[in-house]
């Protein structure tokens, strides 16, 4: 495959003849914004729903919606969904009021301009938006005012974190918080700027722990993504990790962190030098991270975005401690059957044996991981677990590690009354068949690989 040598970031454009698009990012992930969701497979008939709000590529004047239940596989919602009465619409973040409307926050010029406002708009289904007003930000001889960012803390306060930069060193962006202070979220406390990031970085995004801060905020100089902690939203900030700490690479910008089902945090980020929309996952809180994958079907389209997490209702809806047979959604005749401790796919019908309709039927029970996820149990006892992605029956010998292999959570399939089995401790690899045998792949984000791995529950064959 051939890659295309690295394109020079807006913000080193506008540094060579103007082109910096800079972005503070901040979010938390507490009641109203985009933590709603708990770190916990949903209860079942309820669905983890998260949405992303970006403007496009090849369009600045407009924002696509998209939602997935995975983190991974993001699904058009609407295009154009939102275009403002006037100017430009980039950066938008979006999140989840008290009163129950979604609002976005974004900026409202190209980088071209001066542009001392941030827009705001207000939707009661994420598909359909108003616009709401135009807001200048009260910073002395303000320049730009670029990428603001919705950010609820612990005490409930709303916030919006904007990079702003000031005439006479209009590409030098620095942090500020403003705080609404009205629930309408039409006042705001005067820009206080974030202490220890610094100048010179840009698109800041913090994620609260406990009583913990943690920033993820691009070096504009080295183009590699940082990490800084805190002990108060405004700091200071201690940066204690830089370069290509996390295997990342340079030229990223825009990170966004959530929080999936599991607990695994995830991170995604534009790697504009490549024209490719990236995630990579952390499993022991930020310490160390997966290898950085493309995003199916958003990247190369969206530009940068932040995410929110909900839990809604809706989802799939499976009774535990009961016995089932699985039928493939795409090949009607075959079912999940248990062969030489295998799961395989074969066909399976009233003429098949007493002995292959016990080998197609499993008992339901509480994932062994999360309770509100689902493990399978064949007829001698054994669970269905993945080992070397591979899906396969064994005892279960007590581990952590097979409780986890063992887990999978439900998540809507392609057709109705079908569900995806989505790994508990892989996310966004799910069972698939291939070739009549299931394995654990990561989701391709394509309506062939979506159909292969769904599954109808039906009455047990045995």
């Amino acid at each position: 495959m051939s890659t295309r040598p690295p394109t020079p970031s807006r913000r080193t454009l506008l540094r060579a003849m103007a082109a910096l698009p800079a972005s503070a990012v901040l979010l938390g992930e507490l009641p109203g914004l985009a933590g709603t969701a708990l770190a916990a497979a949903p209860p079942s008939g309820s669905a983890t729903r998260y949405t992303i709000v970006p403007f496009l590529n090849s369009n600045d004047g407009t924002v696509n919606v998209y939602q997935s239940d995975d983190a991974t596989d993001f699904r058009l919602l609407k295009s154009s969904a939102y275009t403002p009465p006037s100017n430009r619409i980039r950066d938008a973040s979006v999140f989840k009021h008290t009163d129950g409307y979604y609002y976005l926050t974004y900026t409202t010029h190209t980088w071209q301009d001066v542009s001392t406002t941030i827009g705001f708009a207000r939707s009661s289904d994420r598909a359909n938006w108003t616009f709401l007003y135009d807001y200048t930000v009260p910073i002395t001889n303000l320049s730009r005012a670029w990428a603001p960012e919705w950010f609820v803390d612990g005490d409930g306060s709303v916030n919006v974190i904007v990079s702003c930069s000031v005439a006479g060193d209009e590409w030098i962006f620095t942090p500020y918080r403003l705080k609404a202070t009205n629930s309408a979220l039409t006042a705001w406390s005067s820009p206080v700027a974030l202490s220890g990031i610094g100048s010179n970085h840009i698109d800041t995004y913090i994620v609260r722990t406990g009583s913990k801060y943690h920033a993820f905020t691009k070096n504009e100089t080295t183009k590699y993504i940082e990490y800084a902690t805190a002990s108060s939203l405004t700091g200071p900030y201690t940066i204690s990790r830089t370069g290509d700490w996390a295997g990342w690479g340079s030229y990223r910008e825009g990170p966004s962190v959530i929080q999936l089902d599991n607990g695994t945090w995830r991170i995604f980020f534009d790697g504009y030098g490549d024209g490719t929309y990236y995630y990579s996952d952390s499993y022991d809180t930020f310490a160390t991270w997966s290898a950085p994958t493309a995003l199916p079907v958003v990247s190369g389209t969206a530009r940068h975005f932040t995410v929110i997490k909900e839990t809604v209702s809706g989802g799939p809806s499976l009774a535990k401690n009961v016995t089932r047979s699985f039928q493939s959604a795409n090949y009607s005749t075959r079912y999940w059957q248990a062969q030489s401790a295998l799961l395989n796919l074969p066909v399976v019908n009233t003429s098949s044996t007493a002995a292959e309709k016990s080998a197609s039927t499993f008992t339901v029970v509480a994932g062994l991981a999360d309770a509100n996820g689902y493990s399978f149990r064949d007829s001698s006892g054994n669970h269905l677990r993945h080992w070397d992605f591979r899906a396969r029956f064994d005892a279960n010998d007590g581990t952590s590690t097979f409780a986890k292999d063992a887990t999978f959570i439900a998540r809507t399939g392609s057709s109705s009354g079908a569900i995806r089995w989505e790994s508990y401790n892989y996310p966004g690899y799910y069972l698939r068949h291939y070739n009549y045998q299931l394995r654990l792949e990561r989701t391709a984000g394509t309506d062939l690989f979506r159909q292969d791995s769904s599954f109808v529950p039906v009455g047990a064959w045995g």
